[in-house]
């Protein structure tokens, strides 16, 4: 089947192949995602299946690891790959006449790496370099912190990369066994996307991946949200903090009404965080709220970065401006941050790689892909009664999640922050 969807072919072990033609583009994009990530391990092996990833470029039975880099270098291409929590994605952006290269190459990558036990000792020591890196960037890690305080000891609230102890020690055949239980064709999909021709996407992904066995897969240990705060002393100029309220997952029929409701607390330099925390108070540089979703689970988040003395205000702000927009948002800032949503989906798609990796991600969250004339619809949808019922969800969850790297004079008690949003 065709329509501004992009075209999709499932093979017979149930590998779905999407791809979408776009006529302007002189480029490709070709990538596998995987229905597979940190939520899928279990706490021993948290973290492989980040180092998978990275393991997976250092050799298969054919090619070195330099093979790997040089071949799509020759031709100008580039491959690279990300583990979310949810997700593993791997993916090569060439000209159109190296598709069937960079086919190959990701064929022989996912099912035919080694694993070398010398480029495992040597890939360990940049993932520990990754680690360090994270944590010493606090406006980074306190995400990974707030994740673990609003999902304590469960696979949802564990960070992508793990932690150092479990990546020194983790053996080879961890590896092959993360893989083995868990890469399963009906959880893959194979997707292209630029100046391509679905018919050539569809043979080359049976003649590498057709081979595939399905298998019997775990399904992920589903997130259950608690809240609480986890609290990091550091010596630094700023307070880098994250609060959460528990939300719920992308499945949910008010995904679309929990965004605008983000995008107006905190979405742009119009926003209620950012006019009233900032601008009016001068309480910070950096404030914005996000939406984060995963299957079946999902929260509303805050970031800031300010001094020790004002974060008691700060959070005072927060806490305010949420219950403010909860009781009823205005219908000029409703129409805005419908538009900056709009805006900033269909400028998202504009490139070659993320209209591939729009579409893979729609298909493993969704089974299908939602068309952008469909996601501007349902934004278009949300109306005040839609804004309302979302906030009074937020508000009726549990208590929230608190997150912060810095010194923590200026942070109140817990049971304040509840008390402040009503909870």
């Amino acid at each position: 089947m065709t329509d501004d969807k992009g075209r999709i072919t499932v093979l017979g072990n149930g590998l779905r192949v999407v791809s979408e033609a776009m006529p302007r583009i002189e480029t490709a994009s070709l990538g596998v995602w995987i229905d597979v990530g940190t939520r899928h391990e279990t706490a021993e092996t948290n973290g492989v299946a980040h180092l998978l990833e990275h393991m997976a470029f250092k050799g298969t039975e054919r090619r070195t690891a330099r093979g790997i880099a040089e071949e799509i270098e020759d031709v100008g291409g580039s491959l690279n790959a990300y583990t979310s929590r949810d997700h593993t994605a791997f993916y090569a952006r060439i000209l159109p006449d190296s598709l069937p290269l960079a086919a190959d190459l990701l064929g022989d990558i996912l099912t035919a790496s080694t694993f070398d036990a010398e480029e495992l000792e040597k890939e360990r020591g940049v993932v520990l370099q990754e680690i360090g890196e994270v944590e010493d960037t606090p406006s980074d890690w306190v995400f990974d912190l707030l994740q673990e305080a609003a999902y304590p000891d469960q696979p949802l609230g564990r960070p992508i990369l793990g932690p150092e102890a479990i990546v020194e020690a983790m053996p080879r055949d961890a590896l092959f066994a993360f893989m083995g239980a868990h890469y399963d064709p009906r959880r893959m999909i194979v997707a292209a996307s630029g100046k391509v021709e679905h018919e050539e996407v569809v043979e080359l992904a049976r003649r590498h991946f057709g081979g595939l066995a399905q298998r019997a897969t775990p399904d992920p240990a589903p997130g259950s949200y608690a809240g609480g705060s986890l609290l990091v002393a550091r010596d630094l100029e700023q307070v880098h903090l994250c609060l959460a309220l528990d939300a719920f997952g992308y499945e949910d029929p008010d995904l679309f009404a929990l965004q605008v409701f983000a995008a107006a607390l905190g979405g742009g330099m119009s926003s209620r965080l950012f006019q009233e925390a900032r601008e009016k108070r001068g309480l910070c540089y950096s404030v914005f709220a996000f939406a984060a979703q995963h299957a079946g689970a999902g929260t509303l988040g805050v970031y800031a970065g300010t001094g020790e003395a004002e974060v008691p205000e700060l959070l005072n702000v927060v806490a305010a401006e949420t219950q403010a927009l909860a009781a009823g948002a205005n219908a000029a800032e409703l129409a805005r941050a419908k538009a900056q949503l709009k805006a900033g989906t269909l400028m998202a798609l504009e490139g070659c790689f993320a209209v591939c990796e729009d579409m893979a991600r729609q298909h493993l969250m969704y089974g299908e892909r939602l068309s952008a004339a469909e996601i501007v619809r349902r934004i278009d949808a949300v109306d005040e009664s839609a804004i309302a019922r979302v906030g009074r969800r937020l508000l009726a969850s549990a208590r929230p999640a608190l997150a912060a790297v810095g010194p923590q004079a200026g942070l109140p008690d817990p049971a304040l922050i509840e008390r402040a949003f009503g909870l």
